[in-house]
């Protein structure tokens, strides 16, 4: 998985394809990050959703953990244009599945359109993982796509899924082909679901997840 090749043009791309579908899903719960002061974001891309955190918490402190190197850039250049304080943010240029992130540190995970570009025994390895890196009450916001449960929206979703896979299998090299839901493992770290608001006939949903302290 390498998106490299289309971090410059990944903005644009998204909003073609997508309008403002994706950004108003990754800001659905953003208001309830108010009280967060160490925040994880993983596979942020090109620091939209940064950008929004960071205005909403003047507090917070965040580590951006990404793959590709050109994304991190068009975050960076994202900051300075919006005129946000990059000093609060550290940018870790690493896969996911290869970081080691310490224990019980961050209130806040932010996973946005990123758990789909994994396969199940992956997303088995990651998200426990991402977990044990959290409080005992952290919040975990997750935006992404899913496919109905029928009807002509199941096929809807379904073919469009299958055009964006085959679509960044060739542009980036991403080795899944279909939509893994990660409900299952994050249930199993921990997090309880609280709340889930769907757009896009039901295409895409923003989650809000919290830990309970046992």
């Amino acid at each position: 998985m390498n998106f490299d090749r289309l971090a410059a043009h990944y903005h644009w791309l998204e909003t073609i394809c997508a309008g403002g579908l994706m950004q108003r899903c990754r800001t659905t719960f953003l208001p309830r990050t108010q009280n967060s002061r160490r925040a994880l974001l993983v596979g942020e891309g090109t620091g939209r959703f940064l950008v929004e955190l960071l205005r909403c918490n003047p507090e917070i402190q965040i580590t951006c953990v990404e793959h590709c190197e050109g994304m991190i850039k068009q975050a960076r250049e994202r900051l300075t244009s919006e005129g946000q304080d990059g000093s609060r943010v550290q940018f870790k240029h690493m896969d996911a599945l290869d970081w080691m992130p310490p224990s019980e540190k961050y209130d806040l995970v932010v996973t946005n359109f990123f758990l789909d570009c994994f396969r199940p025994e992956q997303l088995q390895k990651l998200v426990p993982r991402l977990a044990e890196s959290t409080t005992t009450e952290a919040i975990w916001l997750l935006a992404d796509f899913r496919v109905p449960e029928r009807g002509w929206k199941r096929w809807r979703a379904n073919m469009i899924l299958a055009m964006l896979y085959a679509f960044f299998k060739l542009a980036a090299s991403l080795s899944v082909s279909r939509l893994t839901p990660p409900d299952t493992y994050l249930v199993n770290a921990g997090f309880n679901l609280m709340d889930r608001r769907f757009a896009s006939l039901g295409f895409a949903h923003s989650d809000f997840w919290k830990r309970t302290a046992t």
